[in-house]
């Protein structure tokens, strides 16, 4: 179980954590959601054992800034940001797995899943990766070992669609007992993944609820949409999602994963004037017109 009890923290003058009190138990998928300033990064990076702060923090009765190795070890922690590490990819790798006992072998599986091949850029720095190189390389690092506890800041940000599918297989594949606790300033990045959402506000919690049912976090989702029209610029976004022409720009189909069905109805909300119809169904079920 983690615990936050009166939970305060003050940079010079600024309150940013204003008593924070959660409980979260063991099997708990939390969206940890809010405007960017709200105290989420600040308050993971308390429980990470970052900072001093007023209050109590705590991982199953240990606290973090007094046992910081060993509540590490059971932490896999994907930031919002990439360090600047001038360290090359596969010495990072090295270092990240002797770290907490793991096996490299394991991150670099992840890593080709998410369709990252590192033996091509083992020896690049990692700072010098794209964006979303760096995100598949933390979320490898983090996921390719043994952890009960996984803190993700707007973990699939930089990720393609592909890669999104691939990265809810691998939280599919956590043990049932493991805590996720999923930061993001939109709830539809995240909503599909979690059990629980809890919204911050000017360091205050706002909204603690429960959700009752999760989405398969492994589904797919059989997508027909038919234009009134085609448009170049509908046509752009809709190929990065993977979907194909079927009749001169004006029919599409493709396939989304299932956690992500609100983040891609976002995406058709920008072109709602320019759609007939939209057909999506699970894809095990769906006949393929």
């Amino acid at each position: 179980m983690i615990q936050f009890q009166q939970l305060s923290k003050q940079f010079k003058k600024v309150q940013v954590l204003k008593n924070i009190n959660l409980n979260i138990n063991a099997g708990s998928r939390v969206a940890l959601v809010g405007s960017n300033g709200a105290g989420k990064t600040t308050m993971i990076r308390c429980l990470l054992g970052e900072y001093n702060y007023d209050g109590h923090v705590s991982v199953d009765g240990l606290k973090p800034r007094d046992h910081r190795q060993q509540v590490l070890k059971r932490v896999g922690f994907v930031p919002q940001l990439p360090p600047p590490l001038k360290m090359p990819v596969g010495q990072l790798i090295n270092f990240s797995a002797s770290v907490c006992d793991a096996d490299p072998d394991r991150m670099i599986h992840v890593a080709e899943r998410l369709g990252l091949n590192v033996n091509e850029i083992s020896s690049r720095p990692f700072l010098k990766l794209s964006g979303g190189q760096k995100q598949k390389l933390l979320i490898s690092i983090a996921l390719g070992r043994d952890t009960d506890i996984l803190i993700m800041d707007e973990p699939a940000a930089n990720l393609d669609p592909e890669a999104r599918h691939i990265f809810f297989q691998l939280l599919a594949e956590k043990p049932e007992h493991t805590i996720m606790l999923i930061s993001s300033h939109r709830l539809d990045e995240v909503a599909s993944l979690v059990n629980r959402v809890i919204e911050m506000d000017q360091g205050k919690v706002v909204l603690d609820d429960h959700v009752e049912d999760l989405v398969e976090l492994t589904s797919t989702l059989y997508c027909r949409l038919n234009l009134l029209k085609a448009e170049p610029a509908f046509a752009k976004s809709i190929k990065d999602w993977g979907f194909v022409d079927m009749a001169e720009g004006k029919v599409w189909e493709g396939v989304v994963a299932g956690p992500d069905r609100l983040r891609f109805l976002g995406v058709l909300s920008r072109y709602a004037g320019l759609i007939a119809s939209i057909q999506m169904n699970d894809e095990e079920v769906s006949h393929h017109v």
